[in-house]
């Protein structure tokens, strides 16, 4: 990837830029603040700056003149950096720009893992569950006139060392005629058992030689959204990914609404066809356009949360939020995939990923397969953030795991203008100390429309930081700006004024805001002090955080550790796995040795049910501020706001 340095002046700060980046989001990722309240469509025009140097495109805007134009000033929200650039911010330079230097940072967000395939191929573990095998069997004679199906398992054993064989029913029914049509060359499909002594099933036949198309696809069932992948078994190739809204937030938007719903006449099954369509909907998508048939995918691998998965199977939920919250199972066996509802071939094998308890399911385990801390020596704490935030900790010894509700705030519930991480939410955040003007960035750069969950950390931060907001989640009232006013009753701040929204209302973040989000940092934050507390460690043992979740590559590091998200550590100890649980989907879809290592590694985890344990209270209590009652926890913040002490 071709890229350019950016000199921002006055400050100083230079950053390496790619190819046709947005110069605003440039200055946001060097902390230089410029003013812009439209989210980046070029309609307010506060974003001005000076080219003193070098190559920009576009940045051509009705709101500047043409004697702006003939002095180099740009938009810098319509400009894409062509080349290395020297830009002046004209209003800092007016101004001591000490106050915006002391507080503003280059953004700094995790680095991303992902999954690893070529070193499964070095390690000789690119085996997939489901395998092809080609056979030209000997046809029958009156000296050799052995059963078809005593035919195929005699010559999948002397040929191919298969043993403990298996032949399912379809496939009986199926075998006379296809042997015969195709002159007994046929492809064999087999389901590798999970334990050693289990037995390898034949689940499908087909004539001739169908081994080079062999296909799986591996489906993440989140409370909230549904991602499904298709992947070329004999590459380990992503053919296709598609995410959607899961069809059951009609019903609620948490997983307790939605076993209040099951327990309802009829509600378990409404709720089962509403998940199975929402799938079947993302393998319609994904199978049209990889451009494979329906019937070549062998295996199907979903994972999600307990709730999500007993819904899945039709296994009442009811008694997941009871105490003492006990699941109807935590290991499921093989399932043909025509039996869950889900549109594939009848000898499609679909695979259950496994739970852990009622509120530690699938998707935590999946996560933790495909992060790879179940292998590592590295002290981890893995943070999956979303409505119901599940924690782990550990390493390739031992394995401590809770769960915790941190409610809707990250995915924009309870927000006023909260929303989804779409087009036009508010992705970026900075405002100036003087005036108290925003830079507000939005997703794909239009008018903004609300507040996505990276967004109101960043918003909350950077007013908390500036002192705008105090660590009660209240605002200053002796502030001089129109920005900060009183609506029936409650404080408000206002990002951008109706007229450059697409909204045509005023977006605020209020008091009310605030306060939800902090008792959503304040749940996963507690949750991981009181898991530490539990198996005597302490943050400073962490050898690294893996962060897991929807909006977990977009976190400015830094301003997580702001508002009291994450425990202060080195931000480079911090990696960001992007979707785990999908990850661990596809891993199980490419290895075998996945659905072994899971046994293993269940057997290495304890669960604590945070509910039933007593400090966790205590500290969800001390967490209510920002960033905590004892600032001490984060000292380098602490630096930072009380410079003198």
């Amino acid at each position: 990837m071709i890229t350019h340095k950016v000199m921002f002046l006055p400050h100083n700060r230079e950053i390496s830029a790619p190819d046709g980046g947005s110069l605003i989001e440039a200055a946001m990722e060097a902390g230089v603040h410029v003013n812009a309240s439209c989210g980046g469509e070029g309609q307010c025009g506060k974003c001005r700056v000076i080219i003193e140097s070098g190559k920009v495109e576009e940045g051509i805007s009705e709101q500047l003149s043409k004697e702006d134009l003939e002095n180099n000033y740009r938009l810098a929200c319509l400009s894409r950096i062509k080349s290395d650039l020297i830009v002046r911010v004209p209003v800092e330079s007016e101004v001591d720009a000490s106050i915006l230097n002391k507080f503003s940072a280059t953004r700094r967000t995790a680095r991303v893992q992902q999954l690893n395939l070529e070193d499964l191929k070095e390690r000789g573990l690119f085996i997939p569950p489901v395998e092809k095998r080609y056979l030209d069997l000997p046809e029958p004679s009156a000296r050799d006139n052995l059963a078809d199906t005593s035919r195929l398992i005699s010559f999948l054993k002397l040929n191919y060392d298969e043993h403990r064989l298996v032949v399912s029913l379809p496939v009986i029914r199926k075998l006379p005629e296809i042997f015969r049509k195709a002159n007994f060359k046929v492809t064999a499909t087999l389901a590798r058992p999970v334990v050693d002594s289990g037995r390898t099933q034949i689940i499908n036949i087909q004539p001739g030689d169908t081994t080079a198309r062999n296909f799986a696809i591996a489906i993440d069932i989140g409370t909230t959204t549904i991602y499904g992948q298709l992947i070329n078994l004999i590459t380990g190739d992503i053919l296709a990914e598609y995410g959607d809204f899961n069809g059951q937030i009609s019903y609620g938007e948490d997983i307790i609404t939605r076993i209040m719903f099951a327990e309802k006449p009829g509600g378990l099954n409404q709720l089962h066809e509403v998940v199975t369509q929402t799938i079947n909907k993302i393998i319609d998508r994904i199978i049209k356009e990889s451009g494979v048939n329906r019937d070549e995918v062998s295996t199907i691998t979903l994972a999600g949360n307990t709730t999500m998965t007993q819904i899945l199977l039709k296994i009442d939920p009811r008694y997941i939020r009871r105490s003492p919250y006990v699941p109807a199972s935590t290991l499921y066996p093989l399932i043909r995939s025509v039996d869950l509802g889900i549109d594939l071939a009848d000898h499609t094998t679909a695979l259950v990923y496994p739970n852990i308890s009622s509120f530690v399911g699938g998707d935590i385990i999946a996560g933790v397969m495909g992060s790879g801390i179940y292998l590592s020596d590295l002290l981890t704490l893995y943070i999956d953030i979303g409505t119901n935030a599940e924690i782990v900790i550990g390493n390739k010894e031992w394995l401590a795991c809770a769960a915790c509700s941190a409610g809707p705030a990250f995915e924009g519930g309870g927000i006023q203008f909260g929303m989804r991480a779409e087009q036009g939410a508010i992705e970026y955040f900075s405002i100036d100390p003087y005036t108290l003007e925003p830079m507000n960035i939005t997703i794909g750069n239009v008018r903004p429309k609300g507040i996505c969950g990276s967004g109101l950390f960043n918003i909350v931060a950077n007013l908390f930081e500036l002192g705008i907001v105090n660590s009660r989640g209240k605002f200053s009232h002796d502030l001089k700006s129109n920005r900060i006013r009183e609506t029936d009753g409650v404080y408000e701040y206002v990002l951008a004024w109706k007229n450059e929204t697409q909204i045509d209302r005023d977006i605020v973040l209020t008091e009310i805001d605030i306060v939800n989000l902090i008792r959503a940092k304040g749940a996963i934050y507690s949750g991981c002090q009181t898991l530490l507390d539990e198996v005597g460690l302490s943050i400073s043992n962490l050898d690294r955080i893996i962060l897991s979740g929807g909006f977990g590559s977009h976190i400015d590091i830094d301003k997580a550790m702001t508002i009291g998200l994450l425990p202060e550590i080195d931000p480079e100890k911090i990696t960001y796995i992007g979707n785990g649980s999908l990850m661990g989907a596809r891993i199980c879809c490419l290895t075998n040795q996945i659905r072994k290592d899971v046994v293993k590694a269940m057997r290495k985890m304890t669960n604590f049910e945070l509910s039933e344990t007593p400090s966790y209270m205590s500290h969800y209590v001390a967490a209510l501020f920002l960033p905590h009652t004892d600032l001490n926890l984060f000292p380098k913040l602490k630096a930072r706001l009380m410079p003198d002490f």
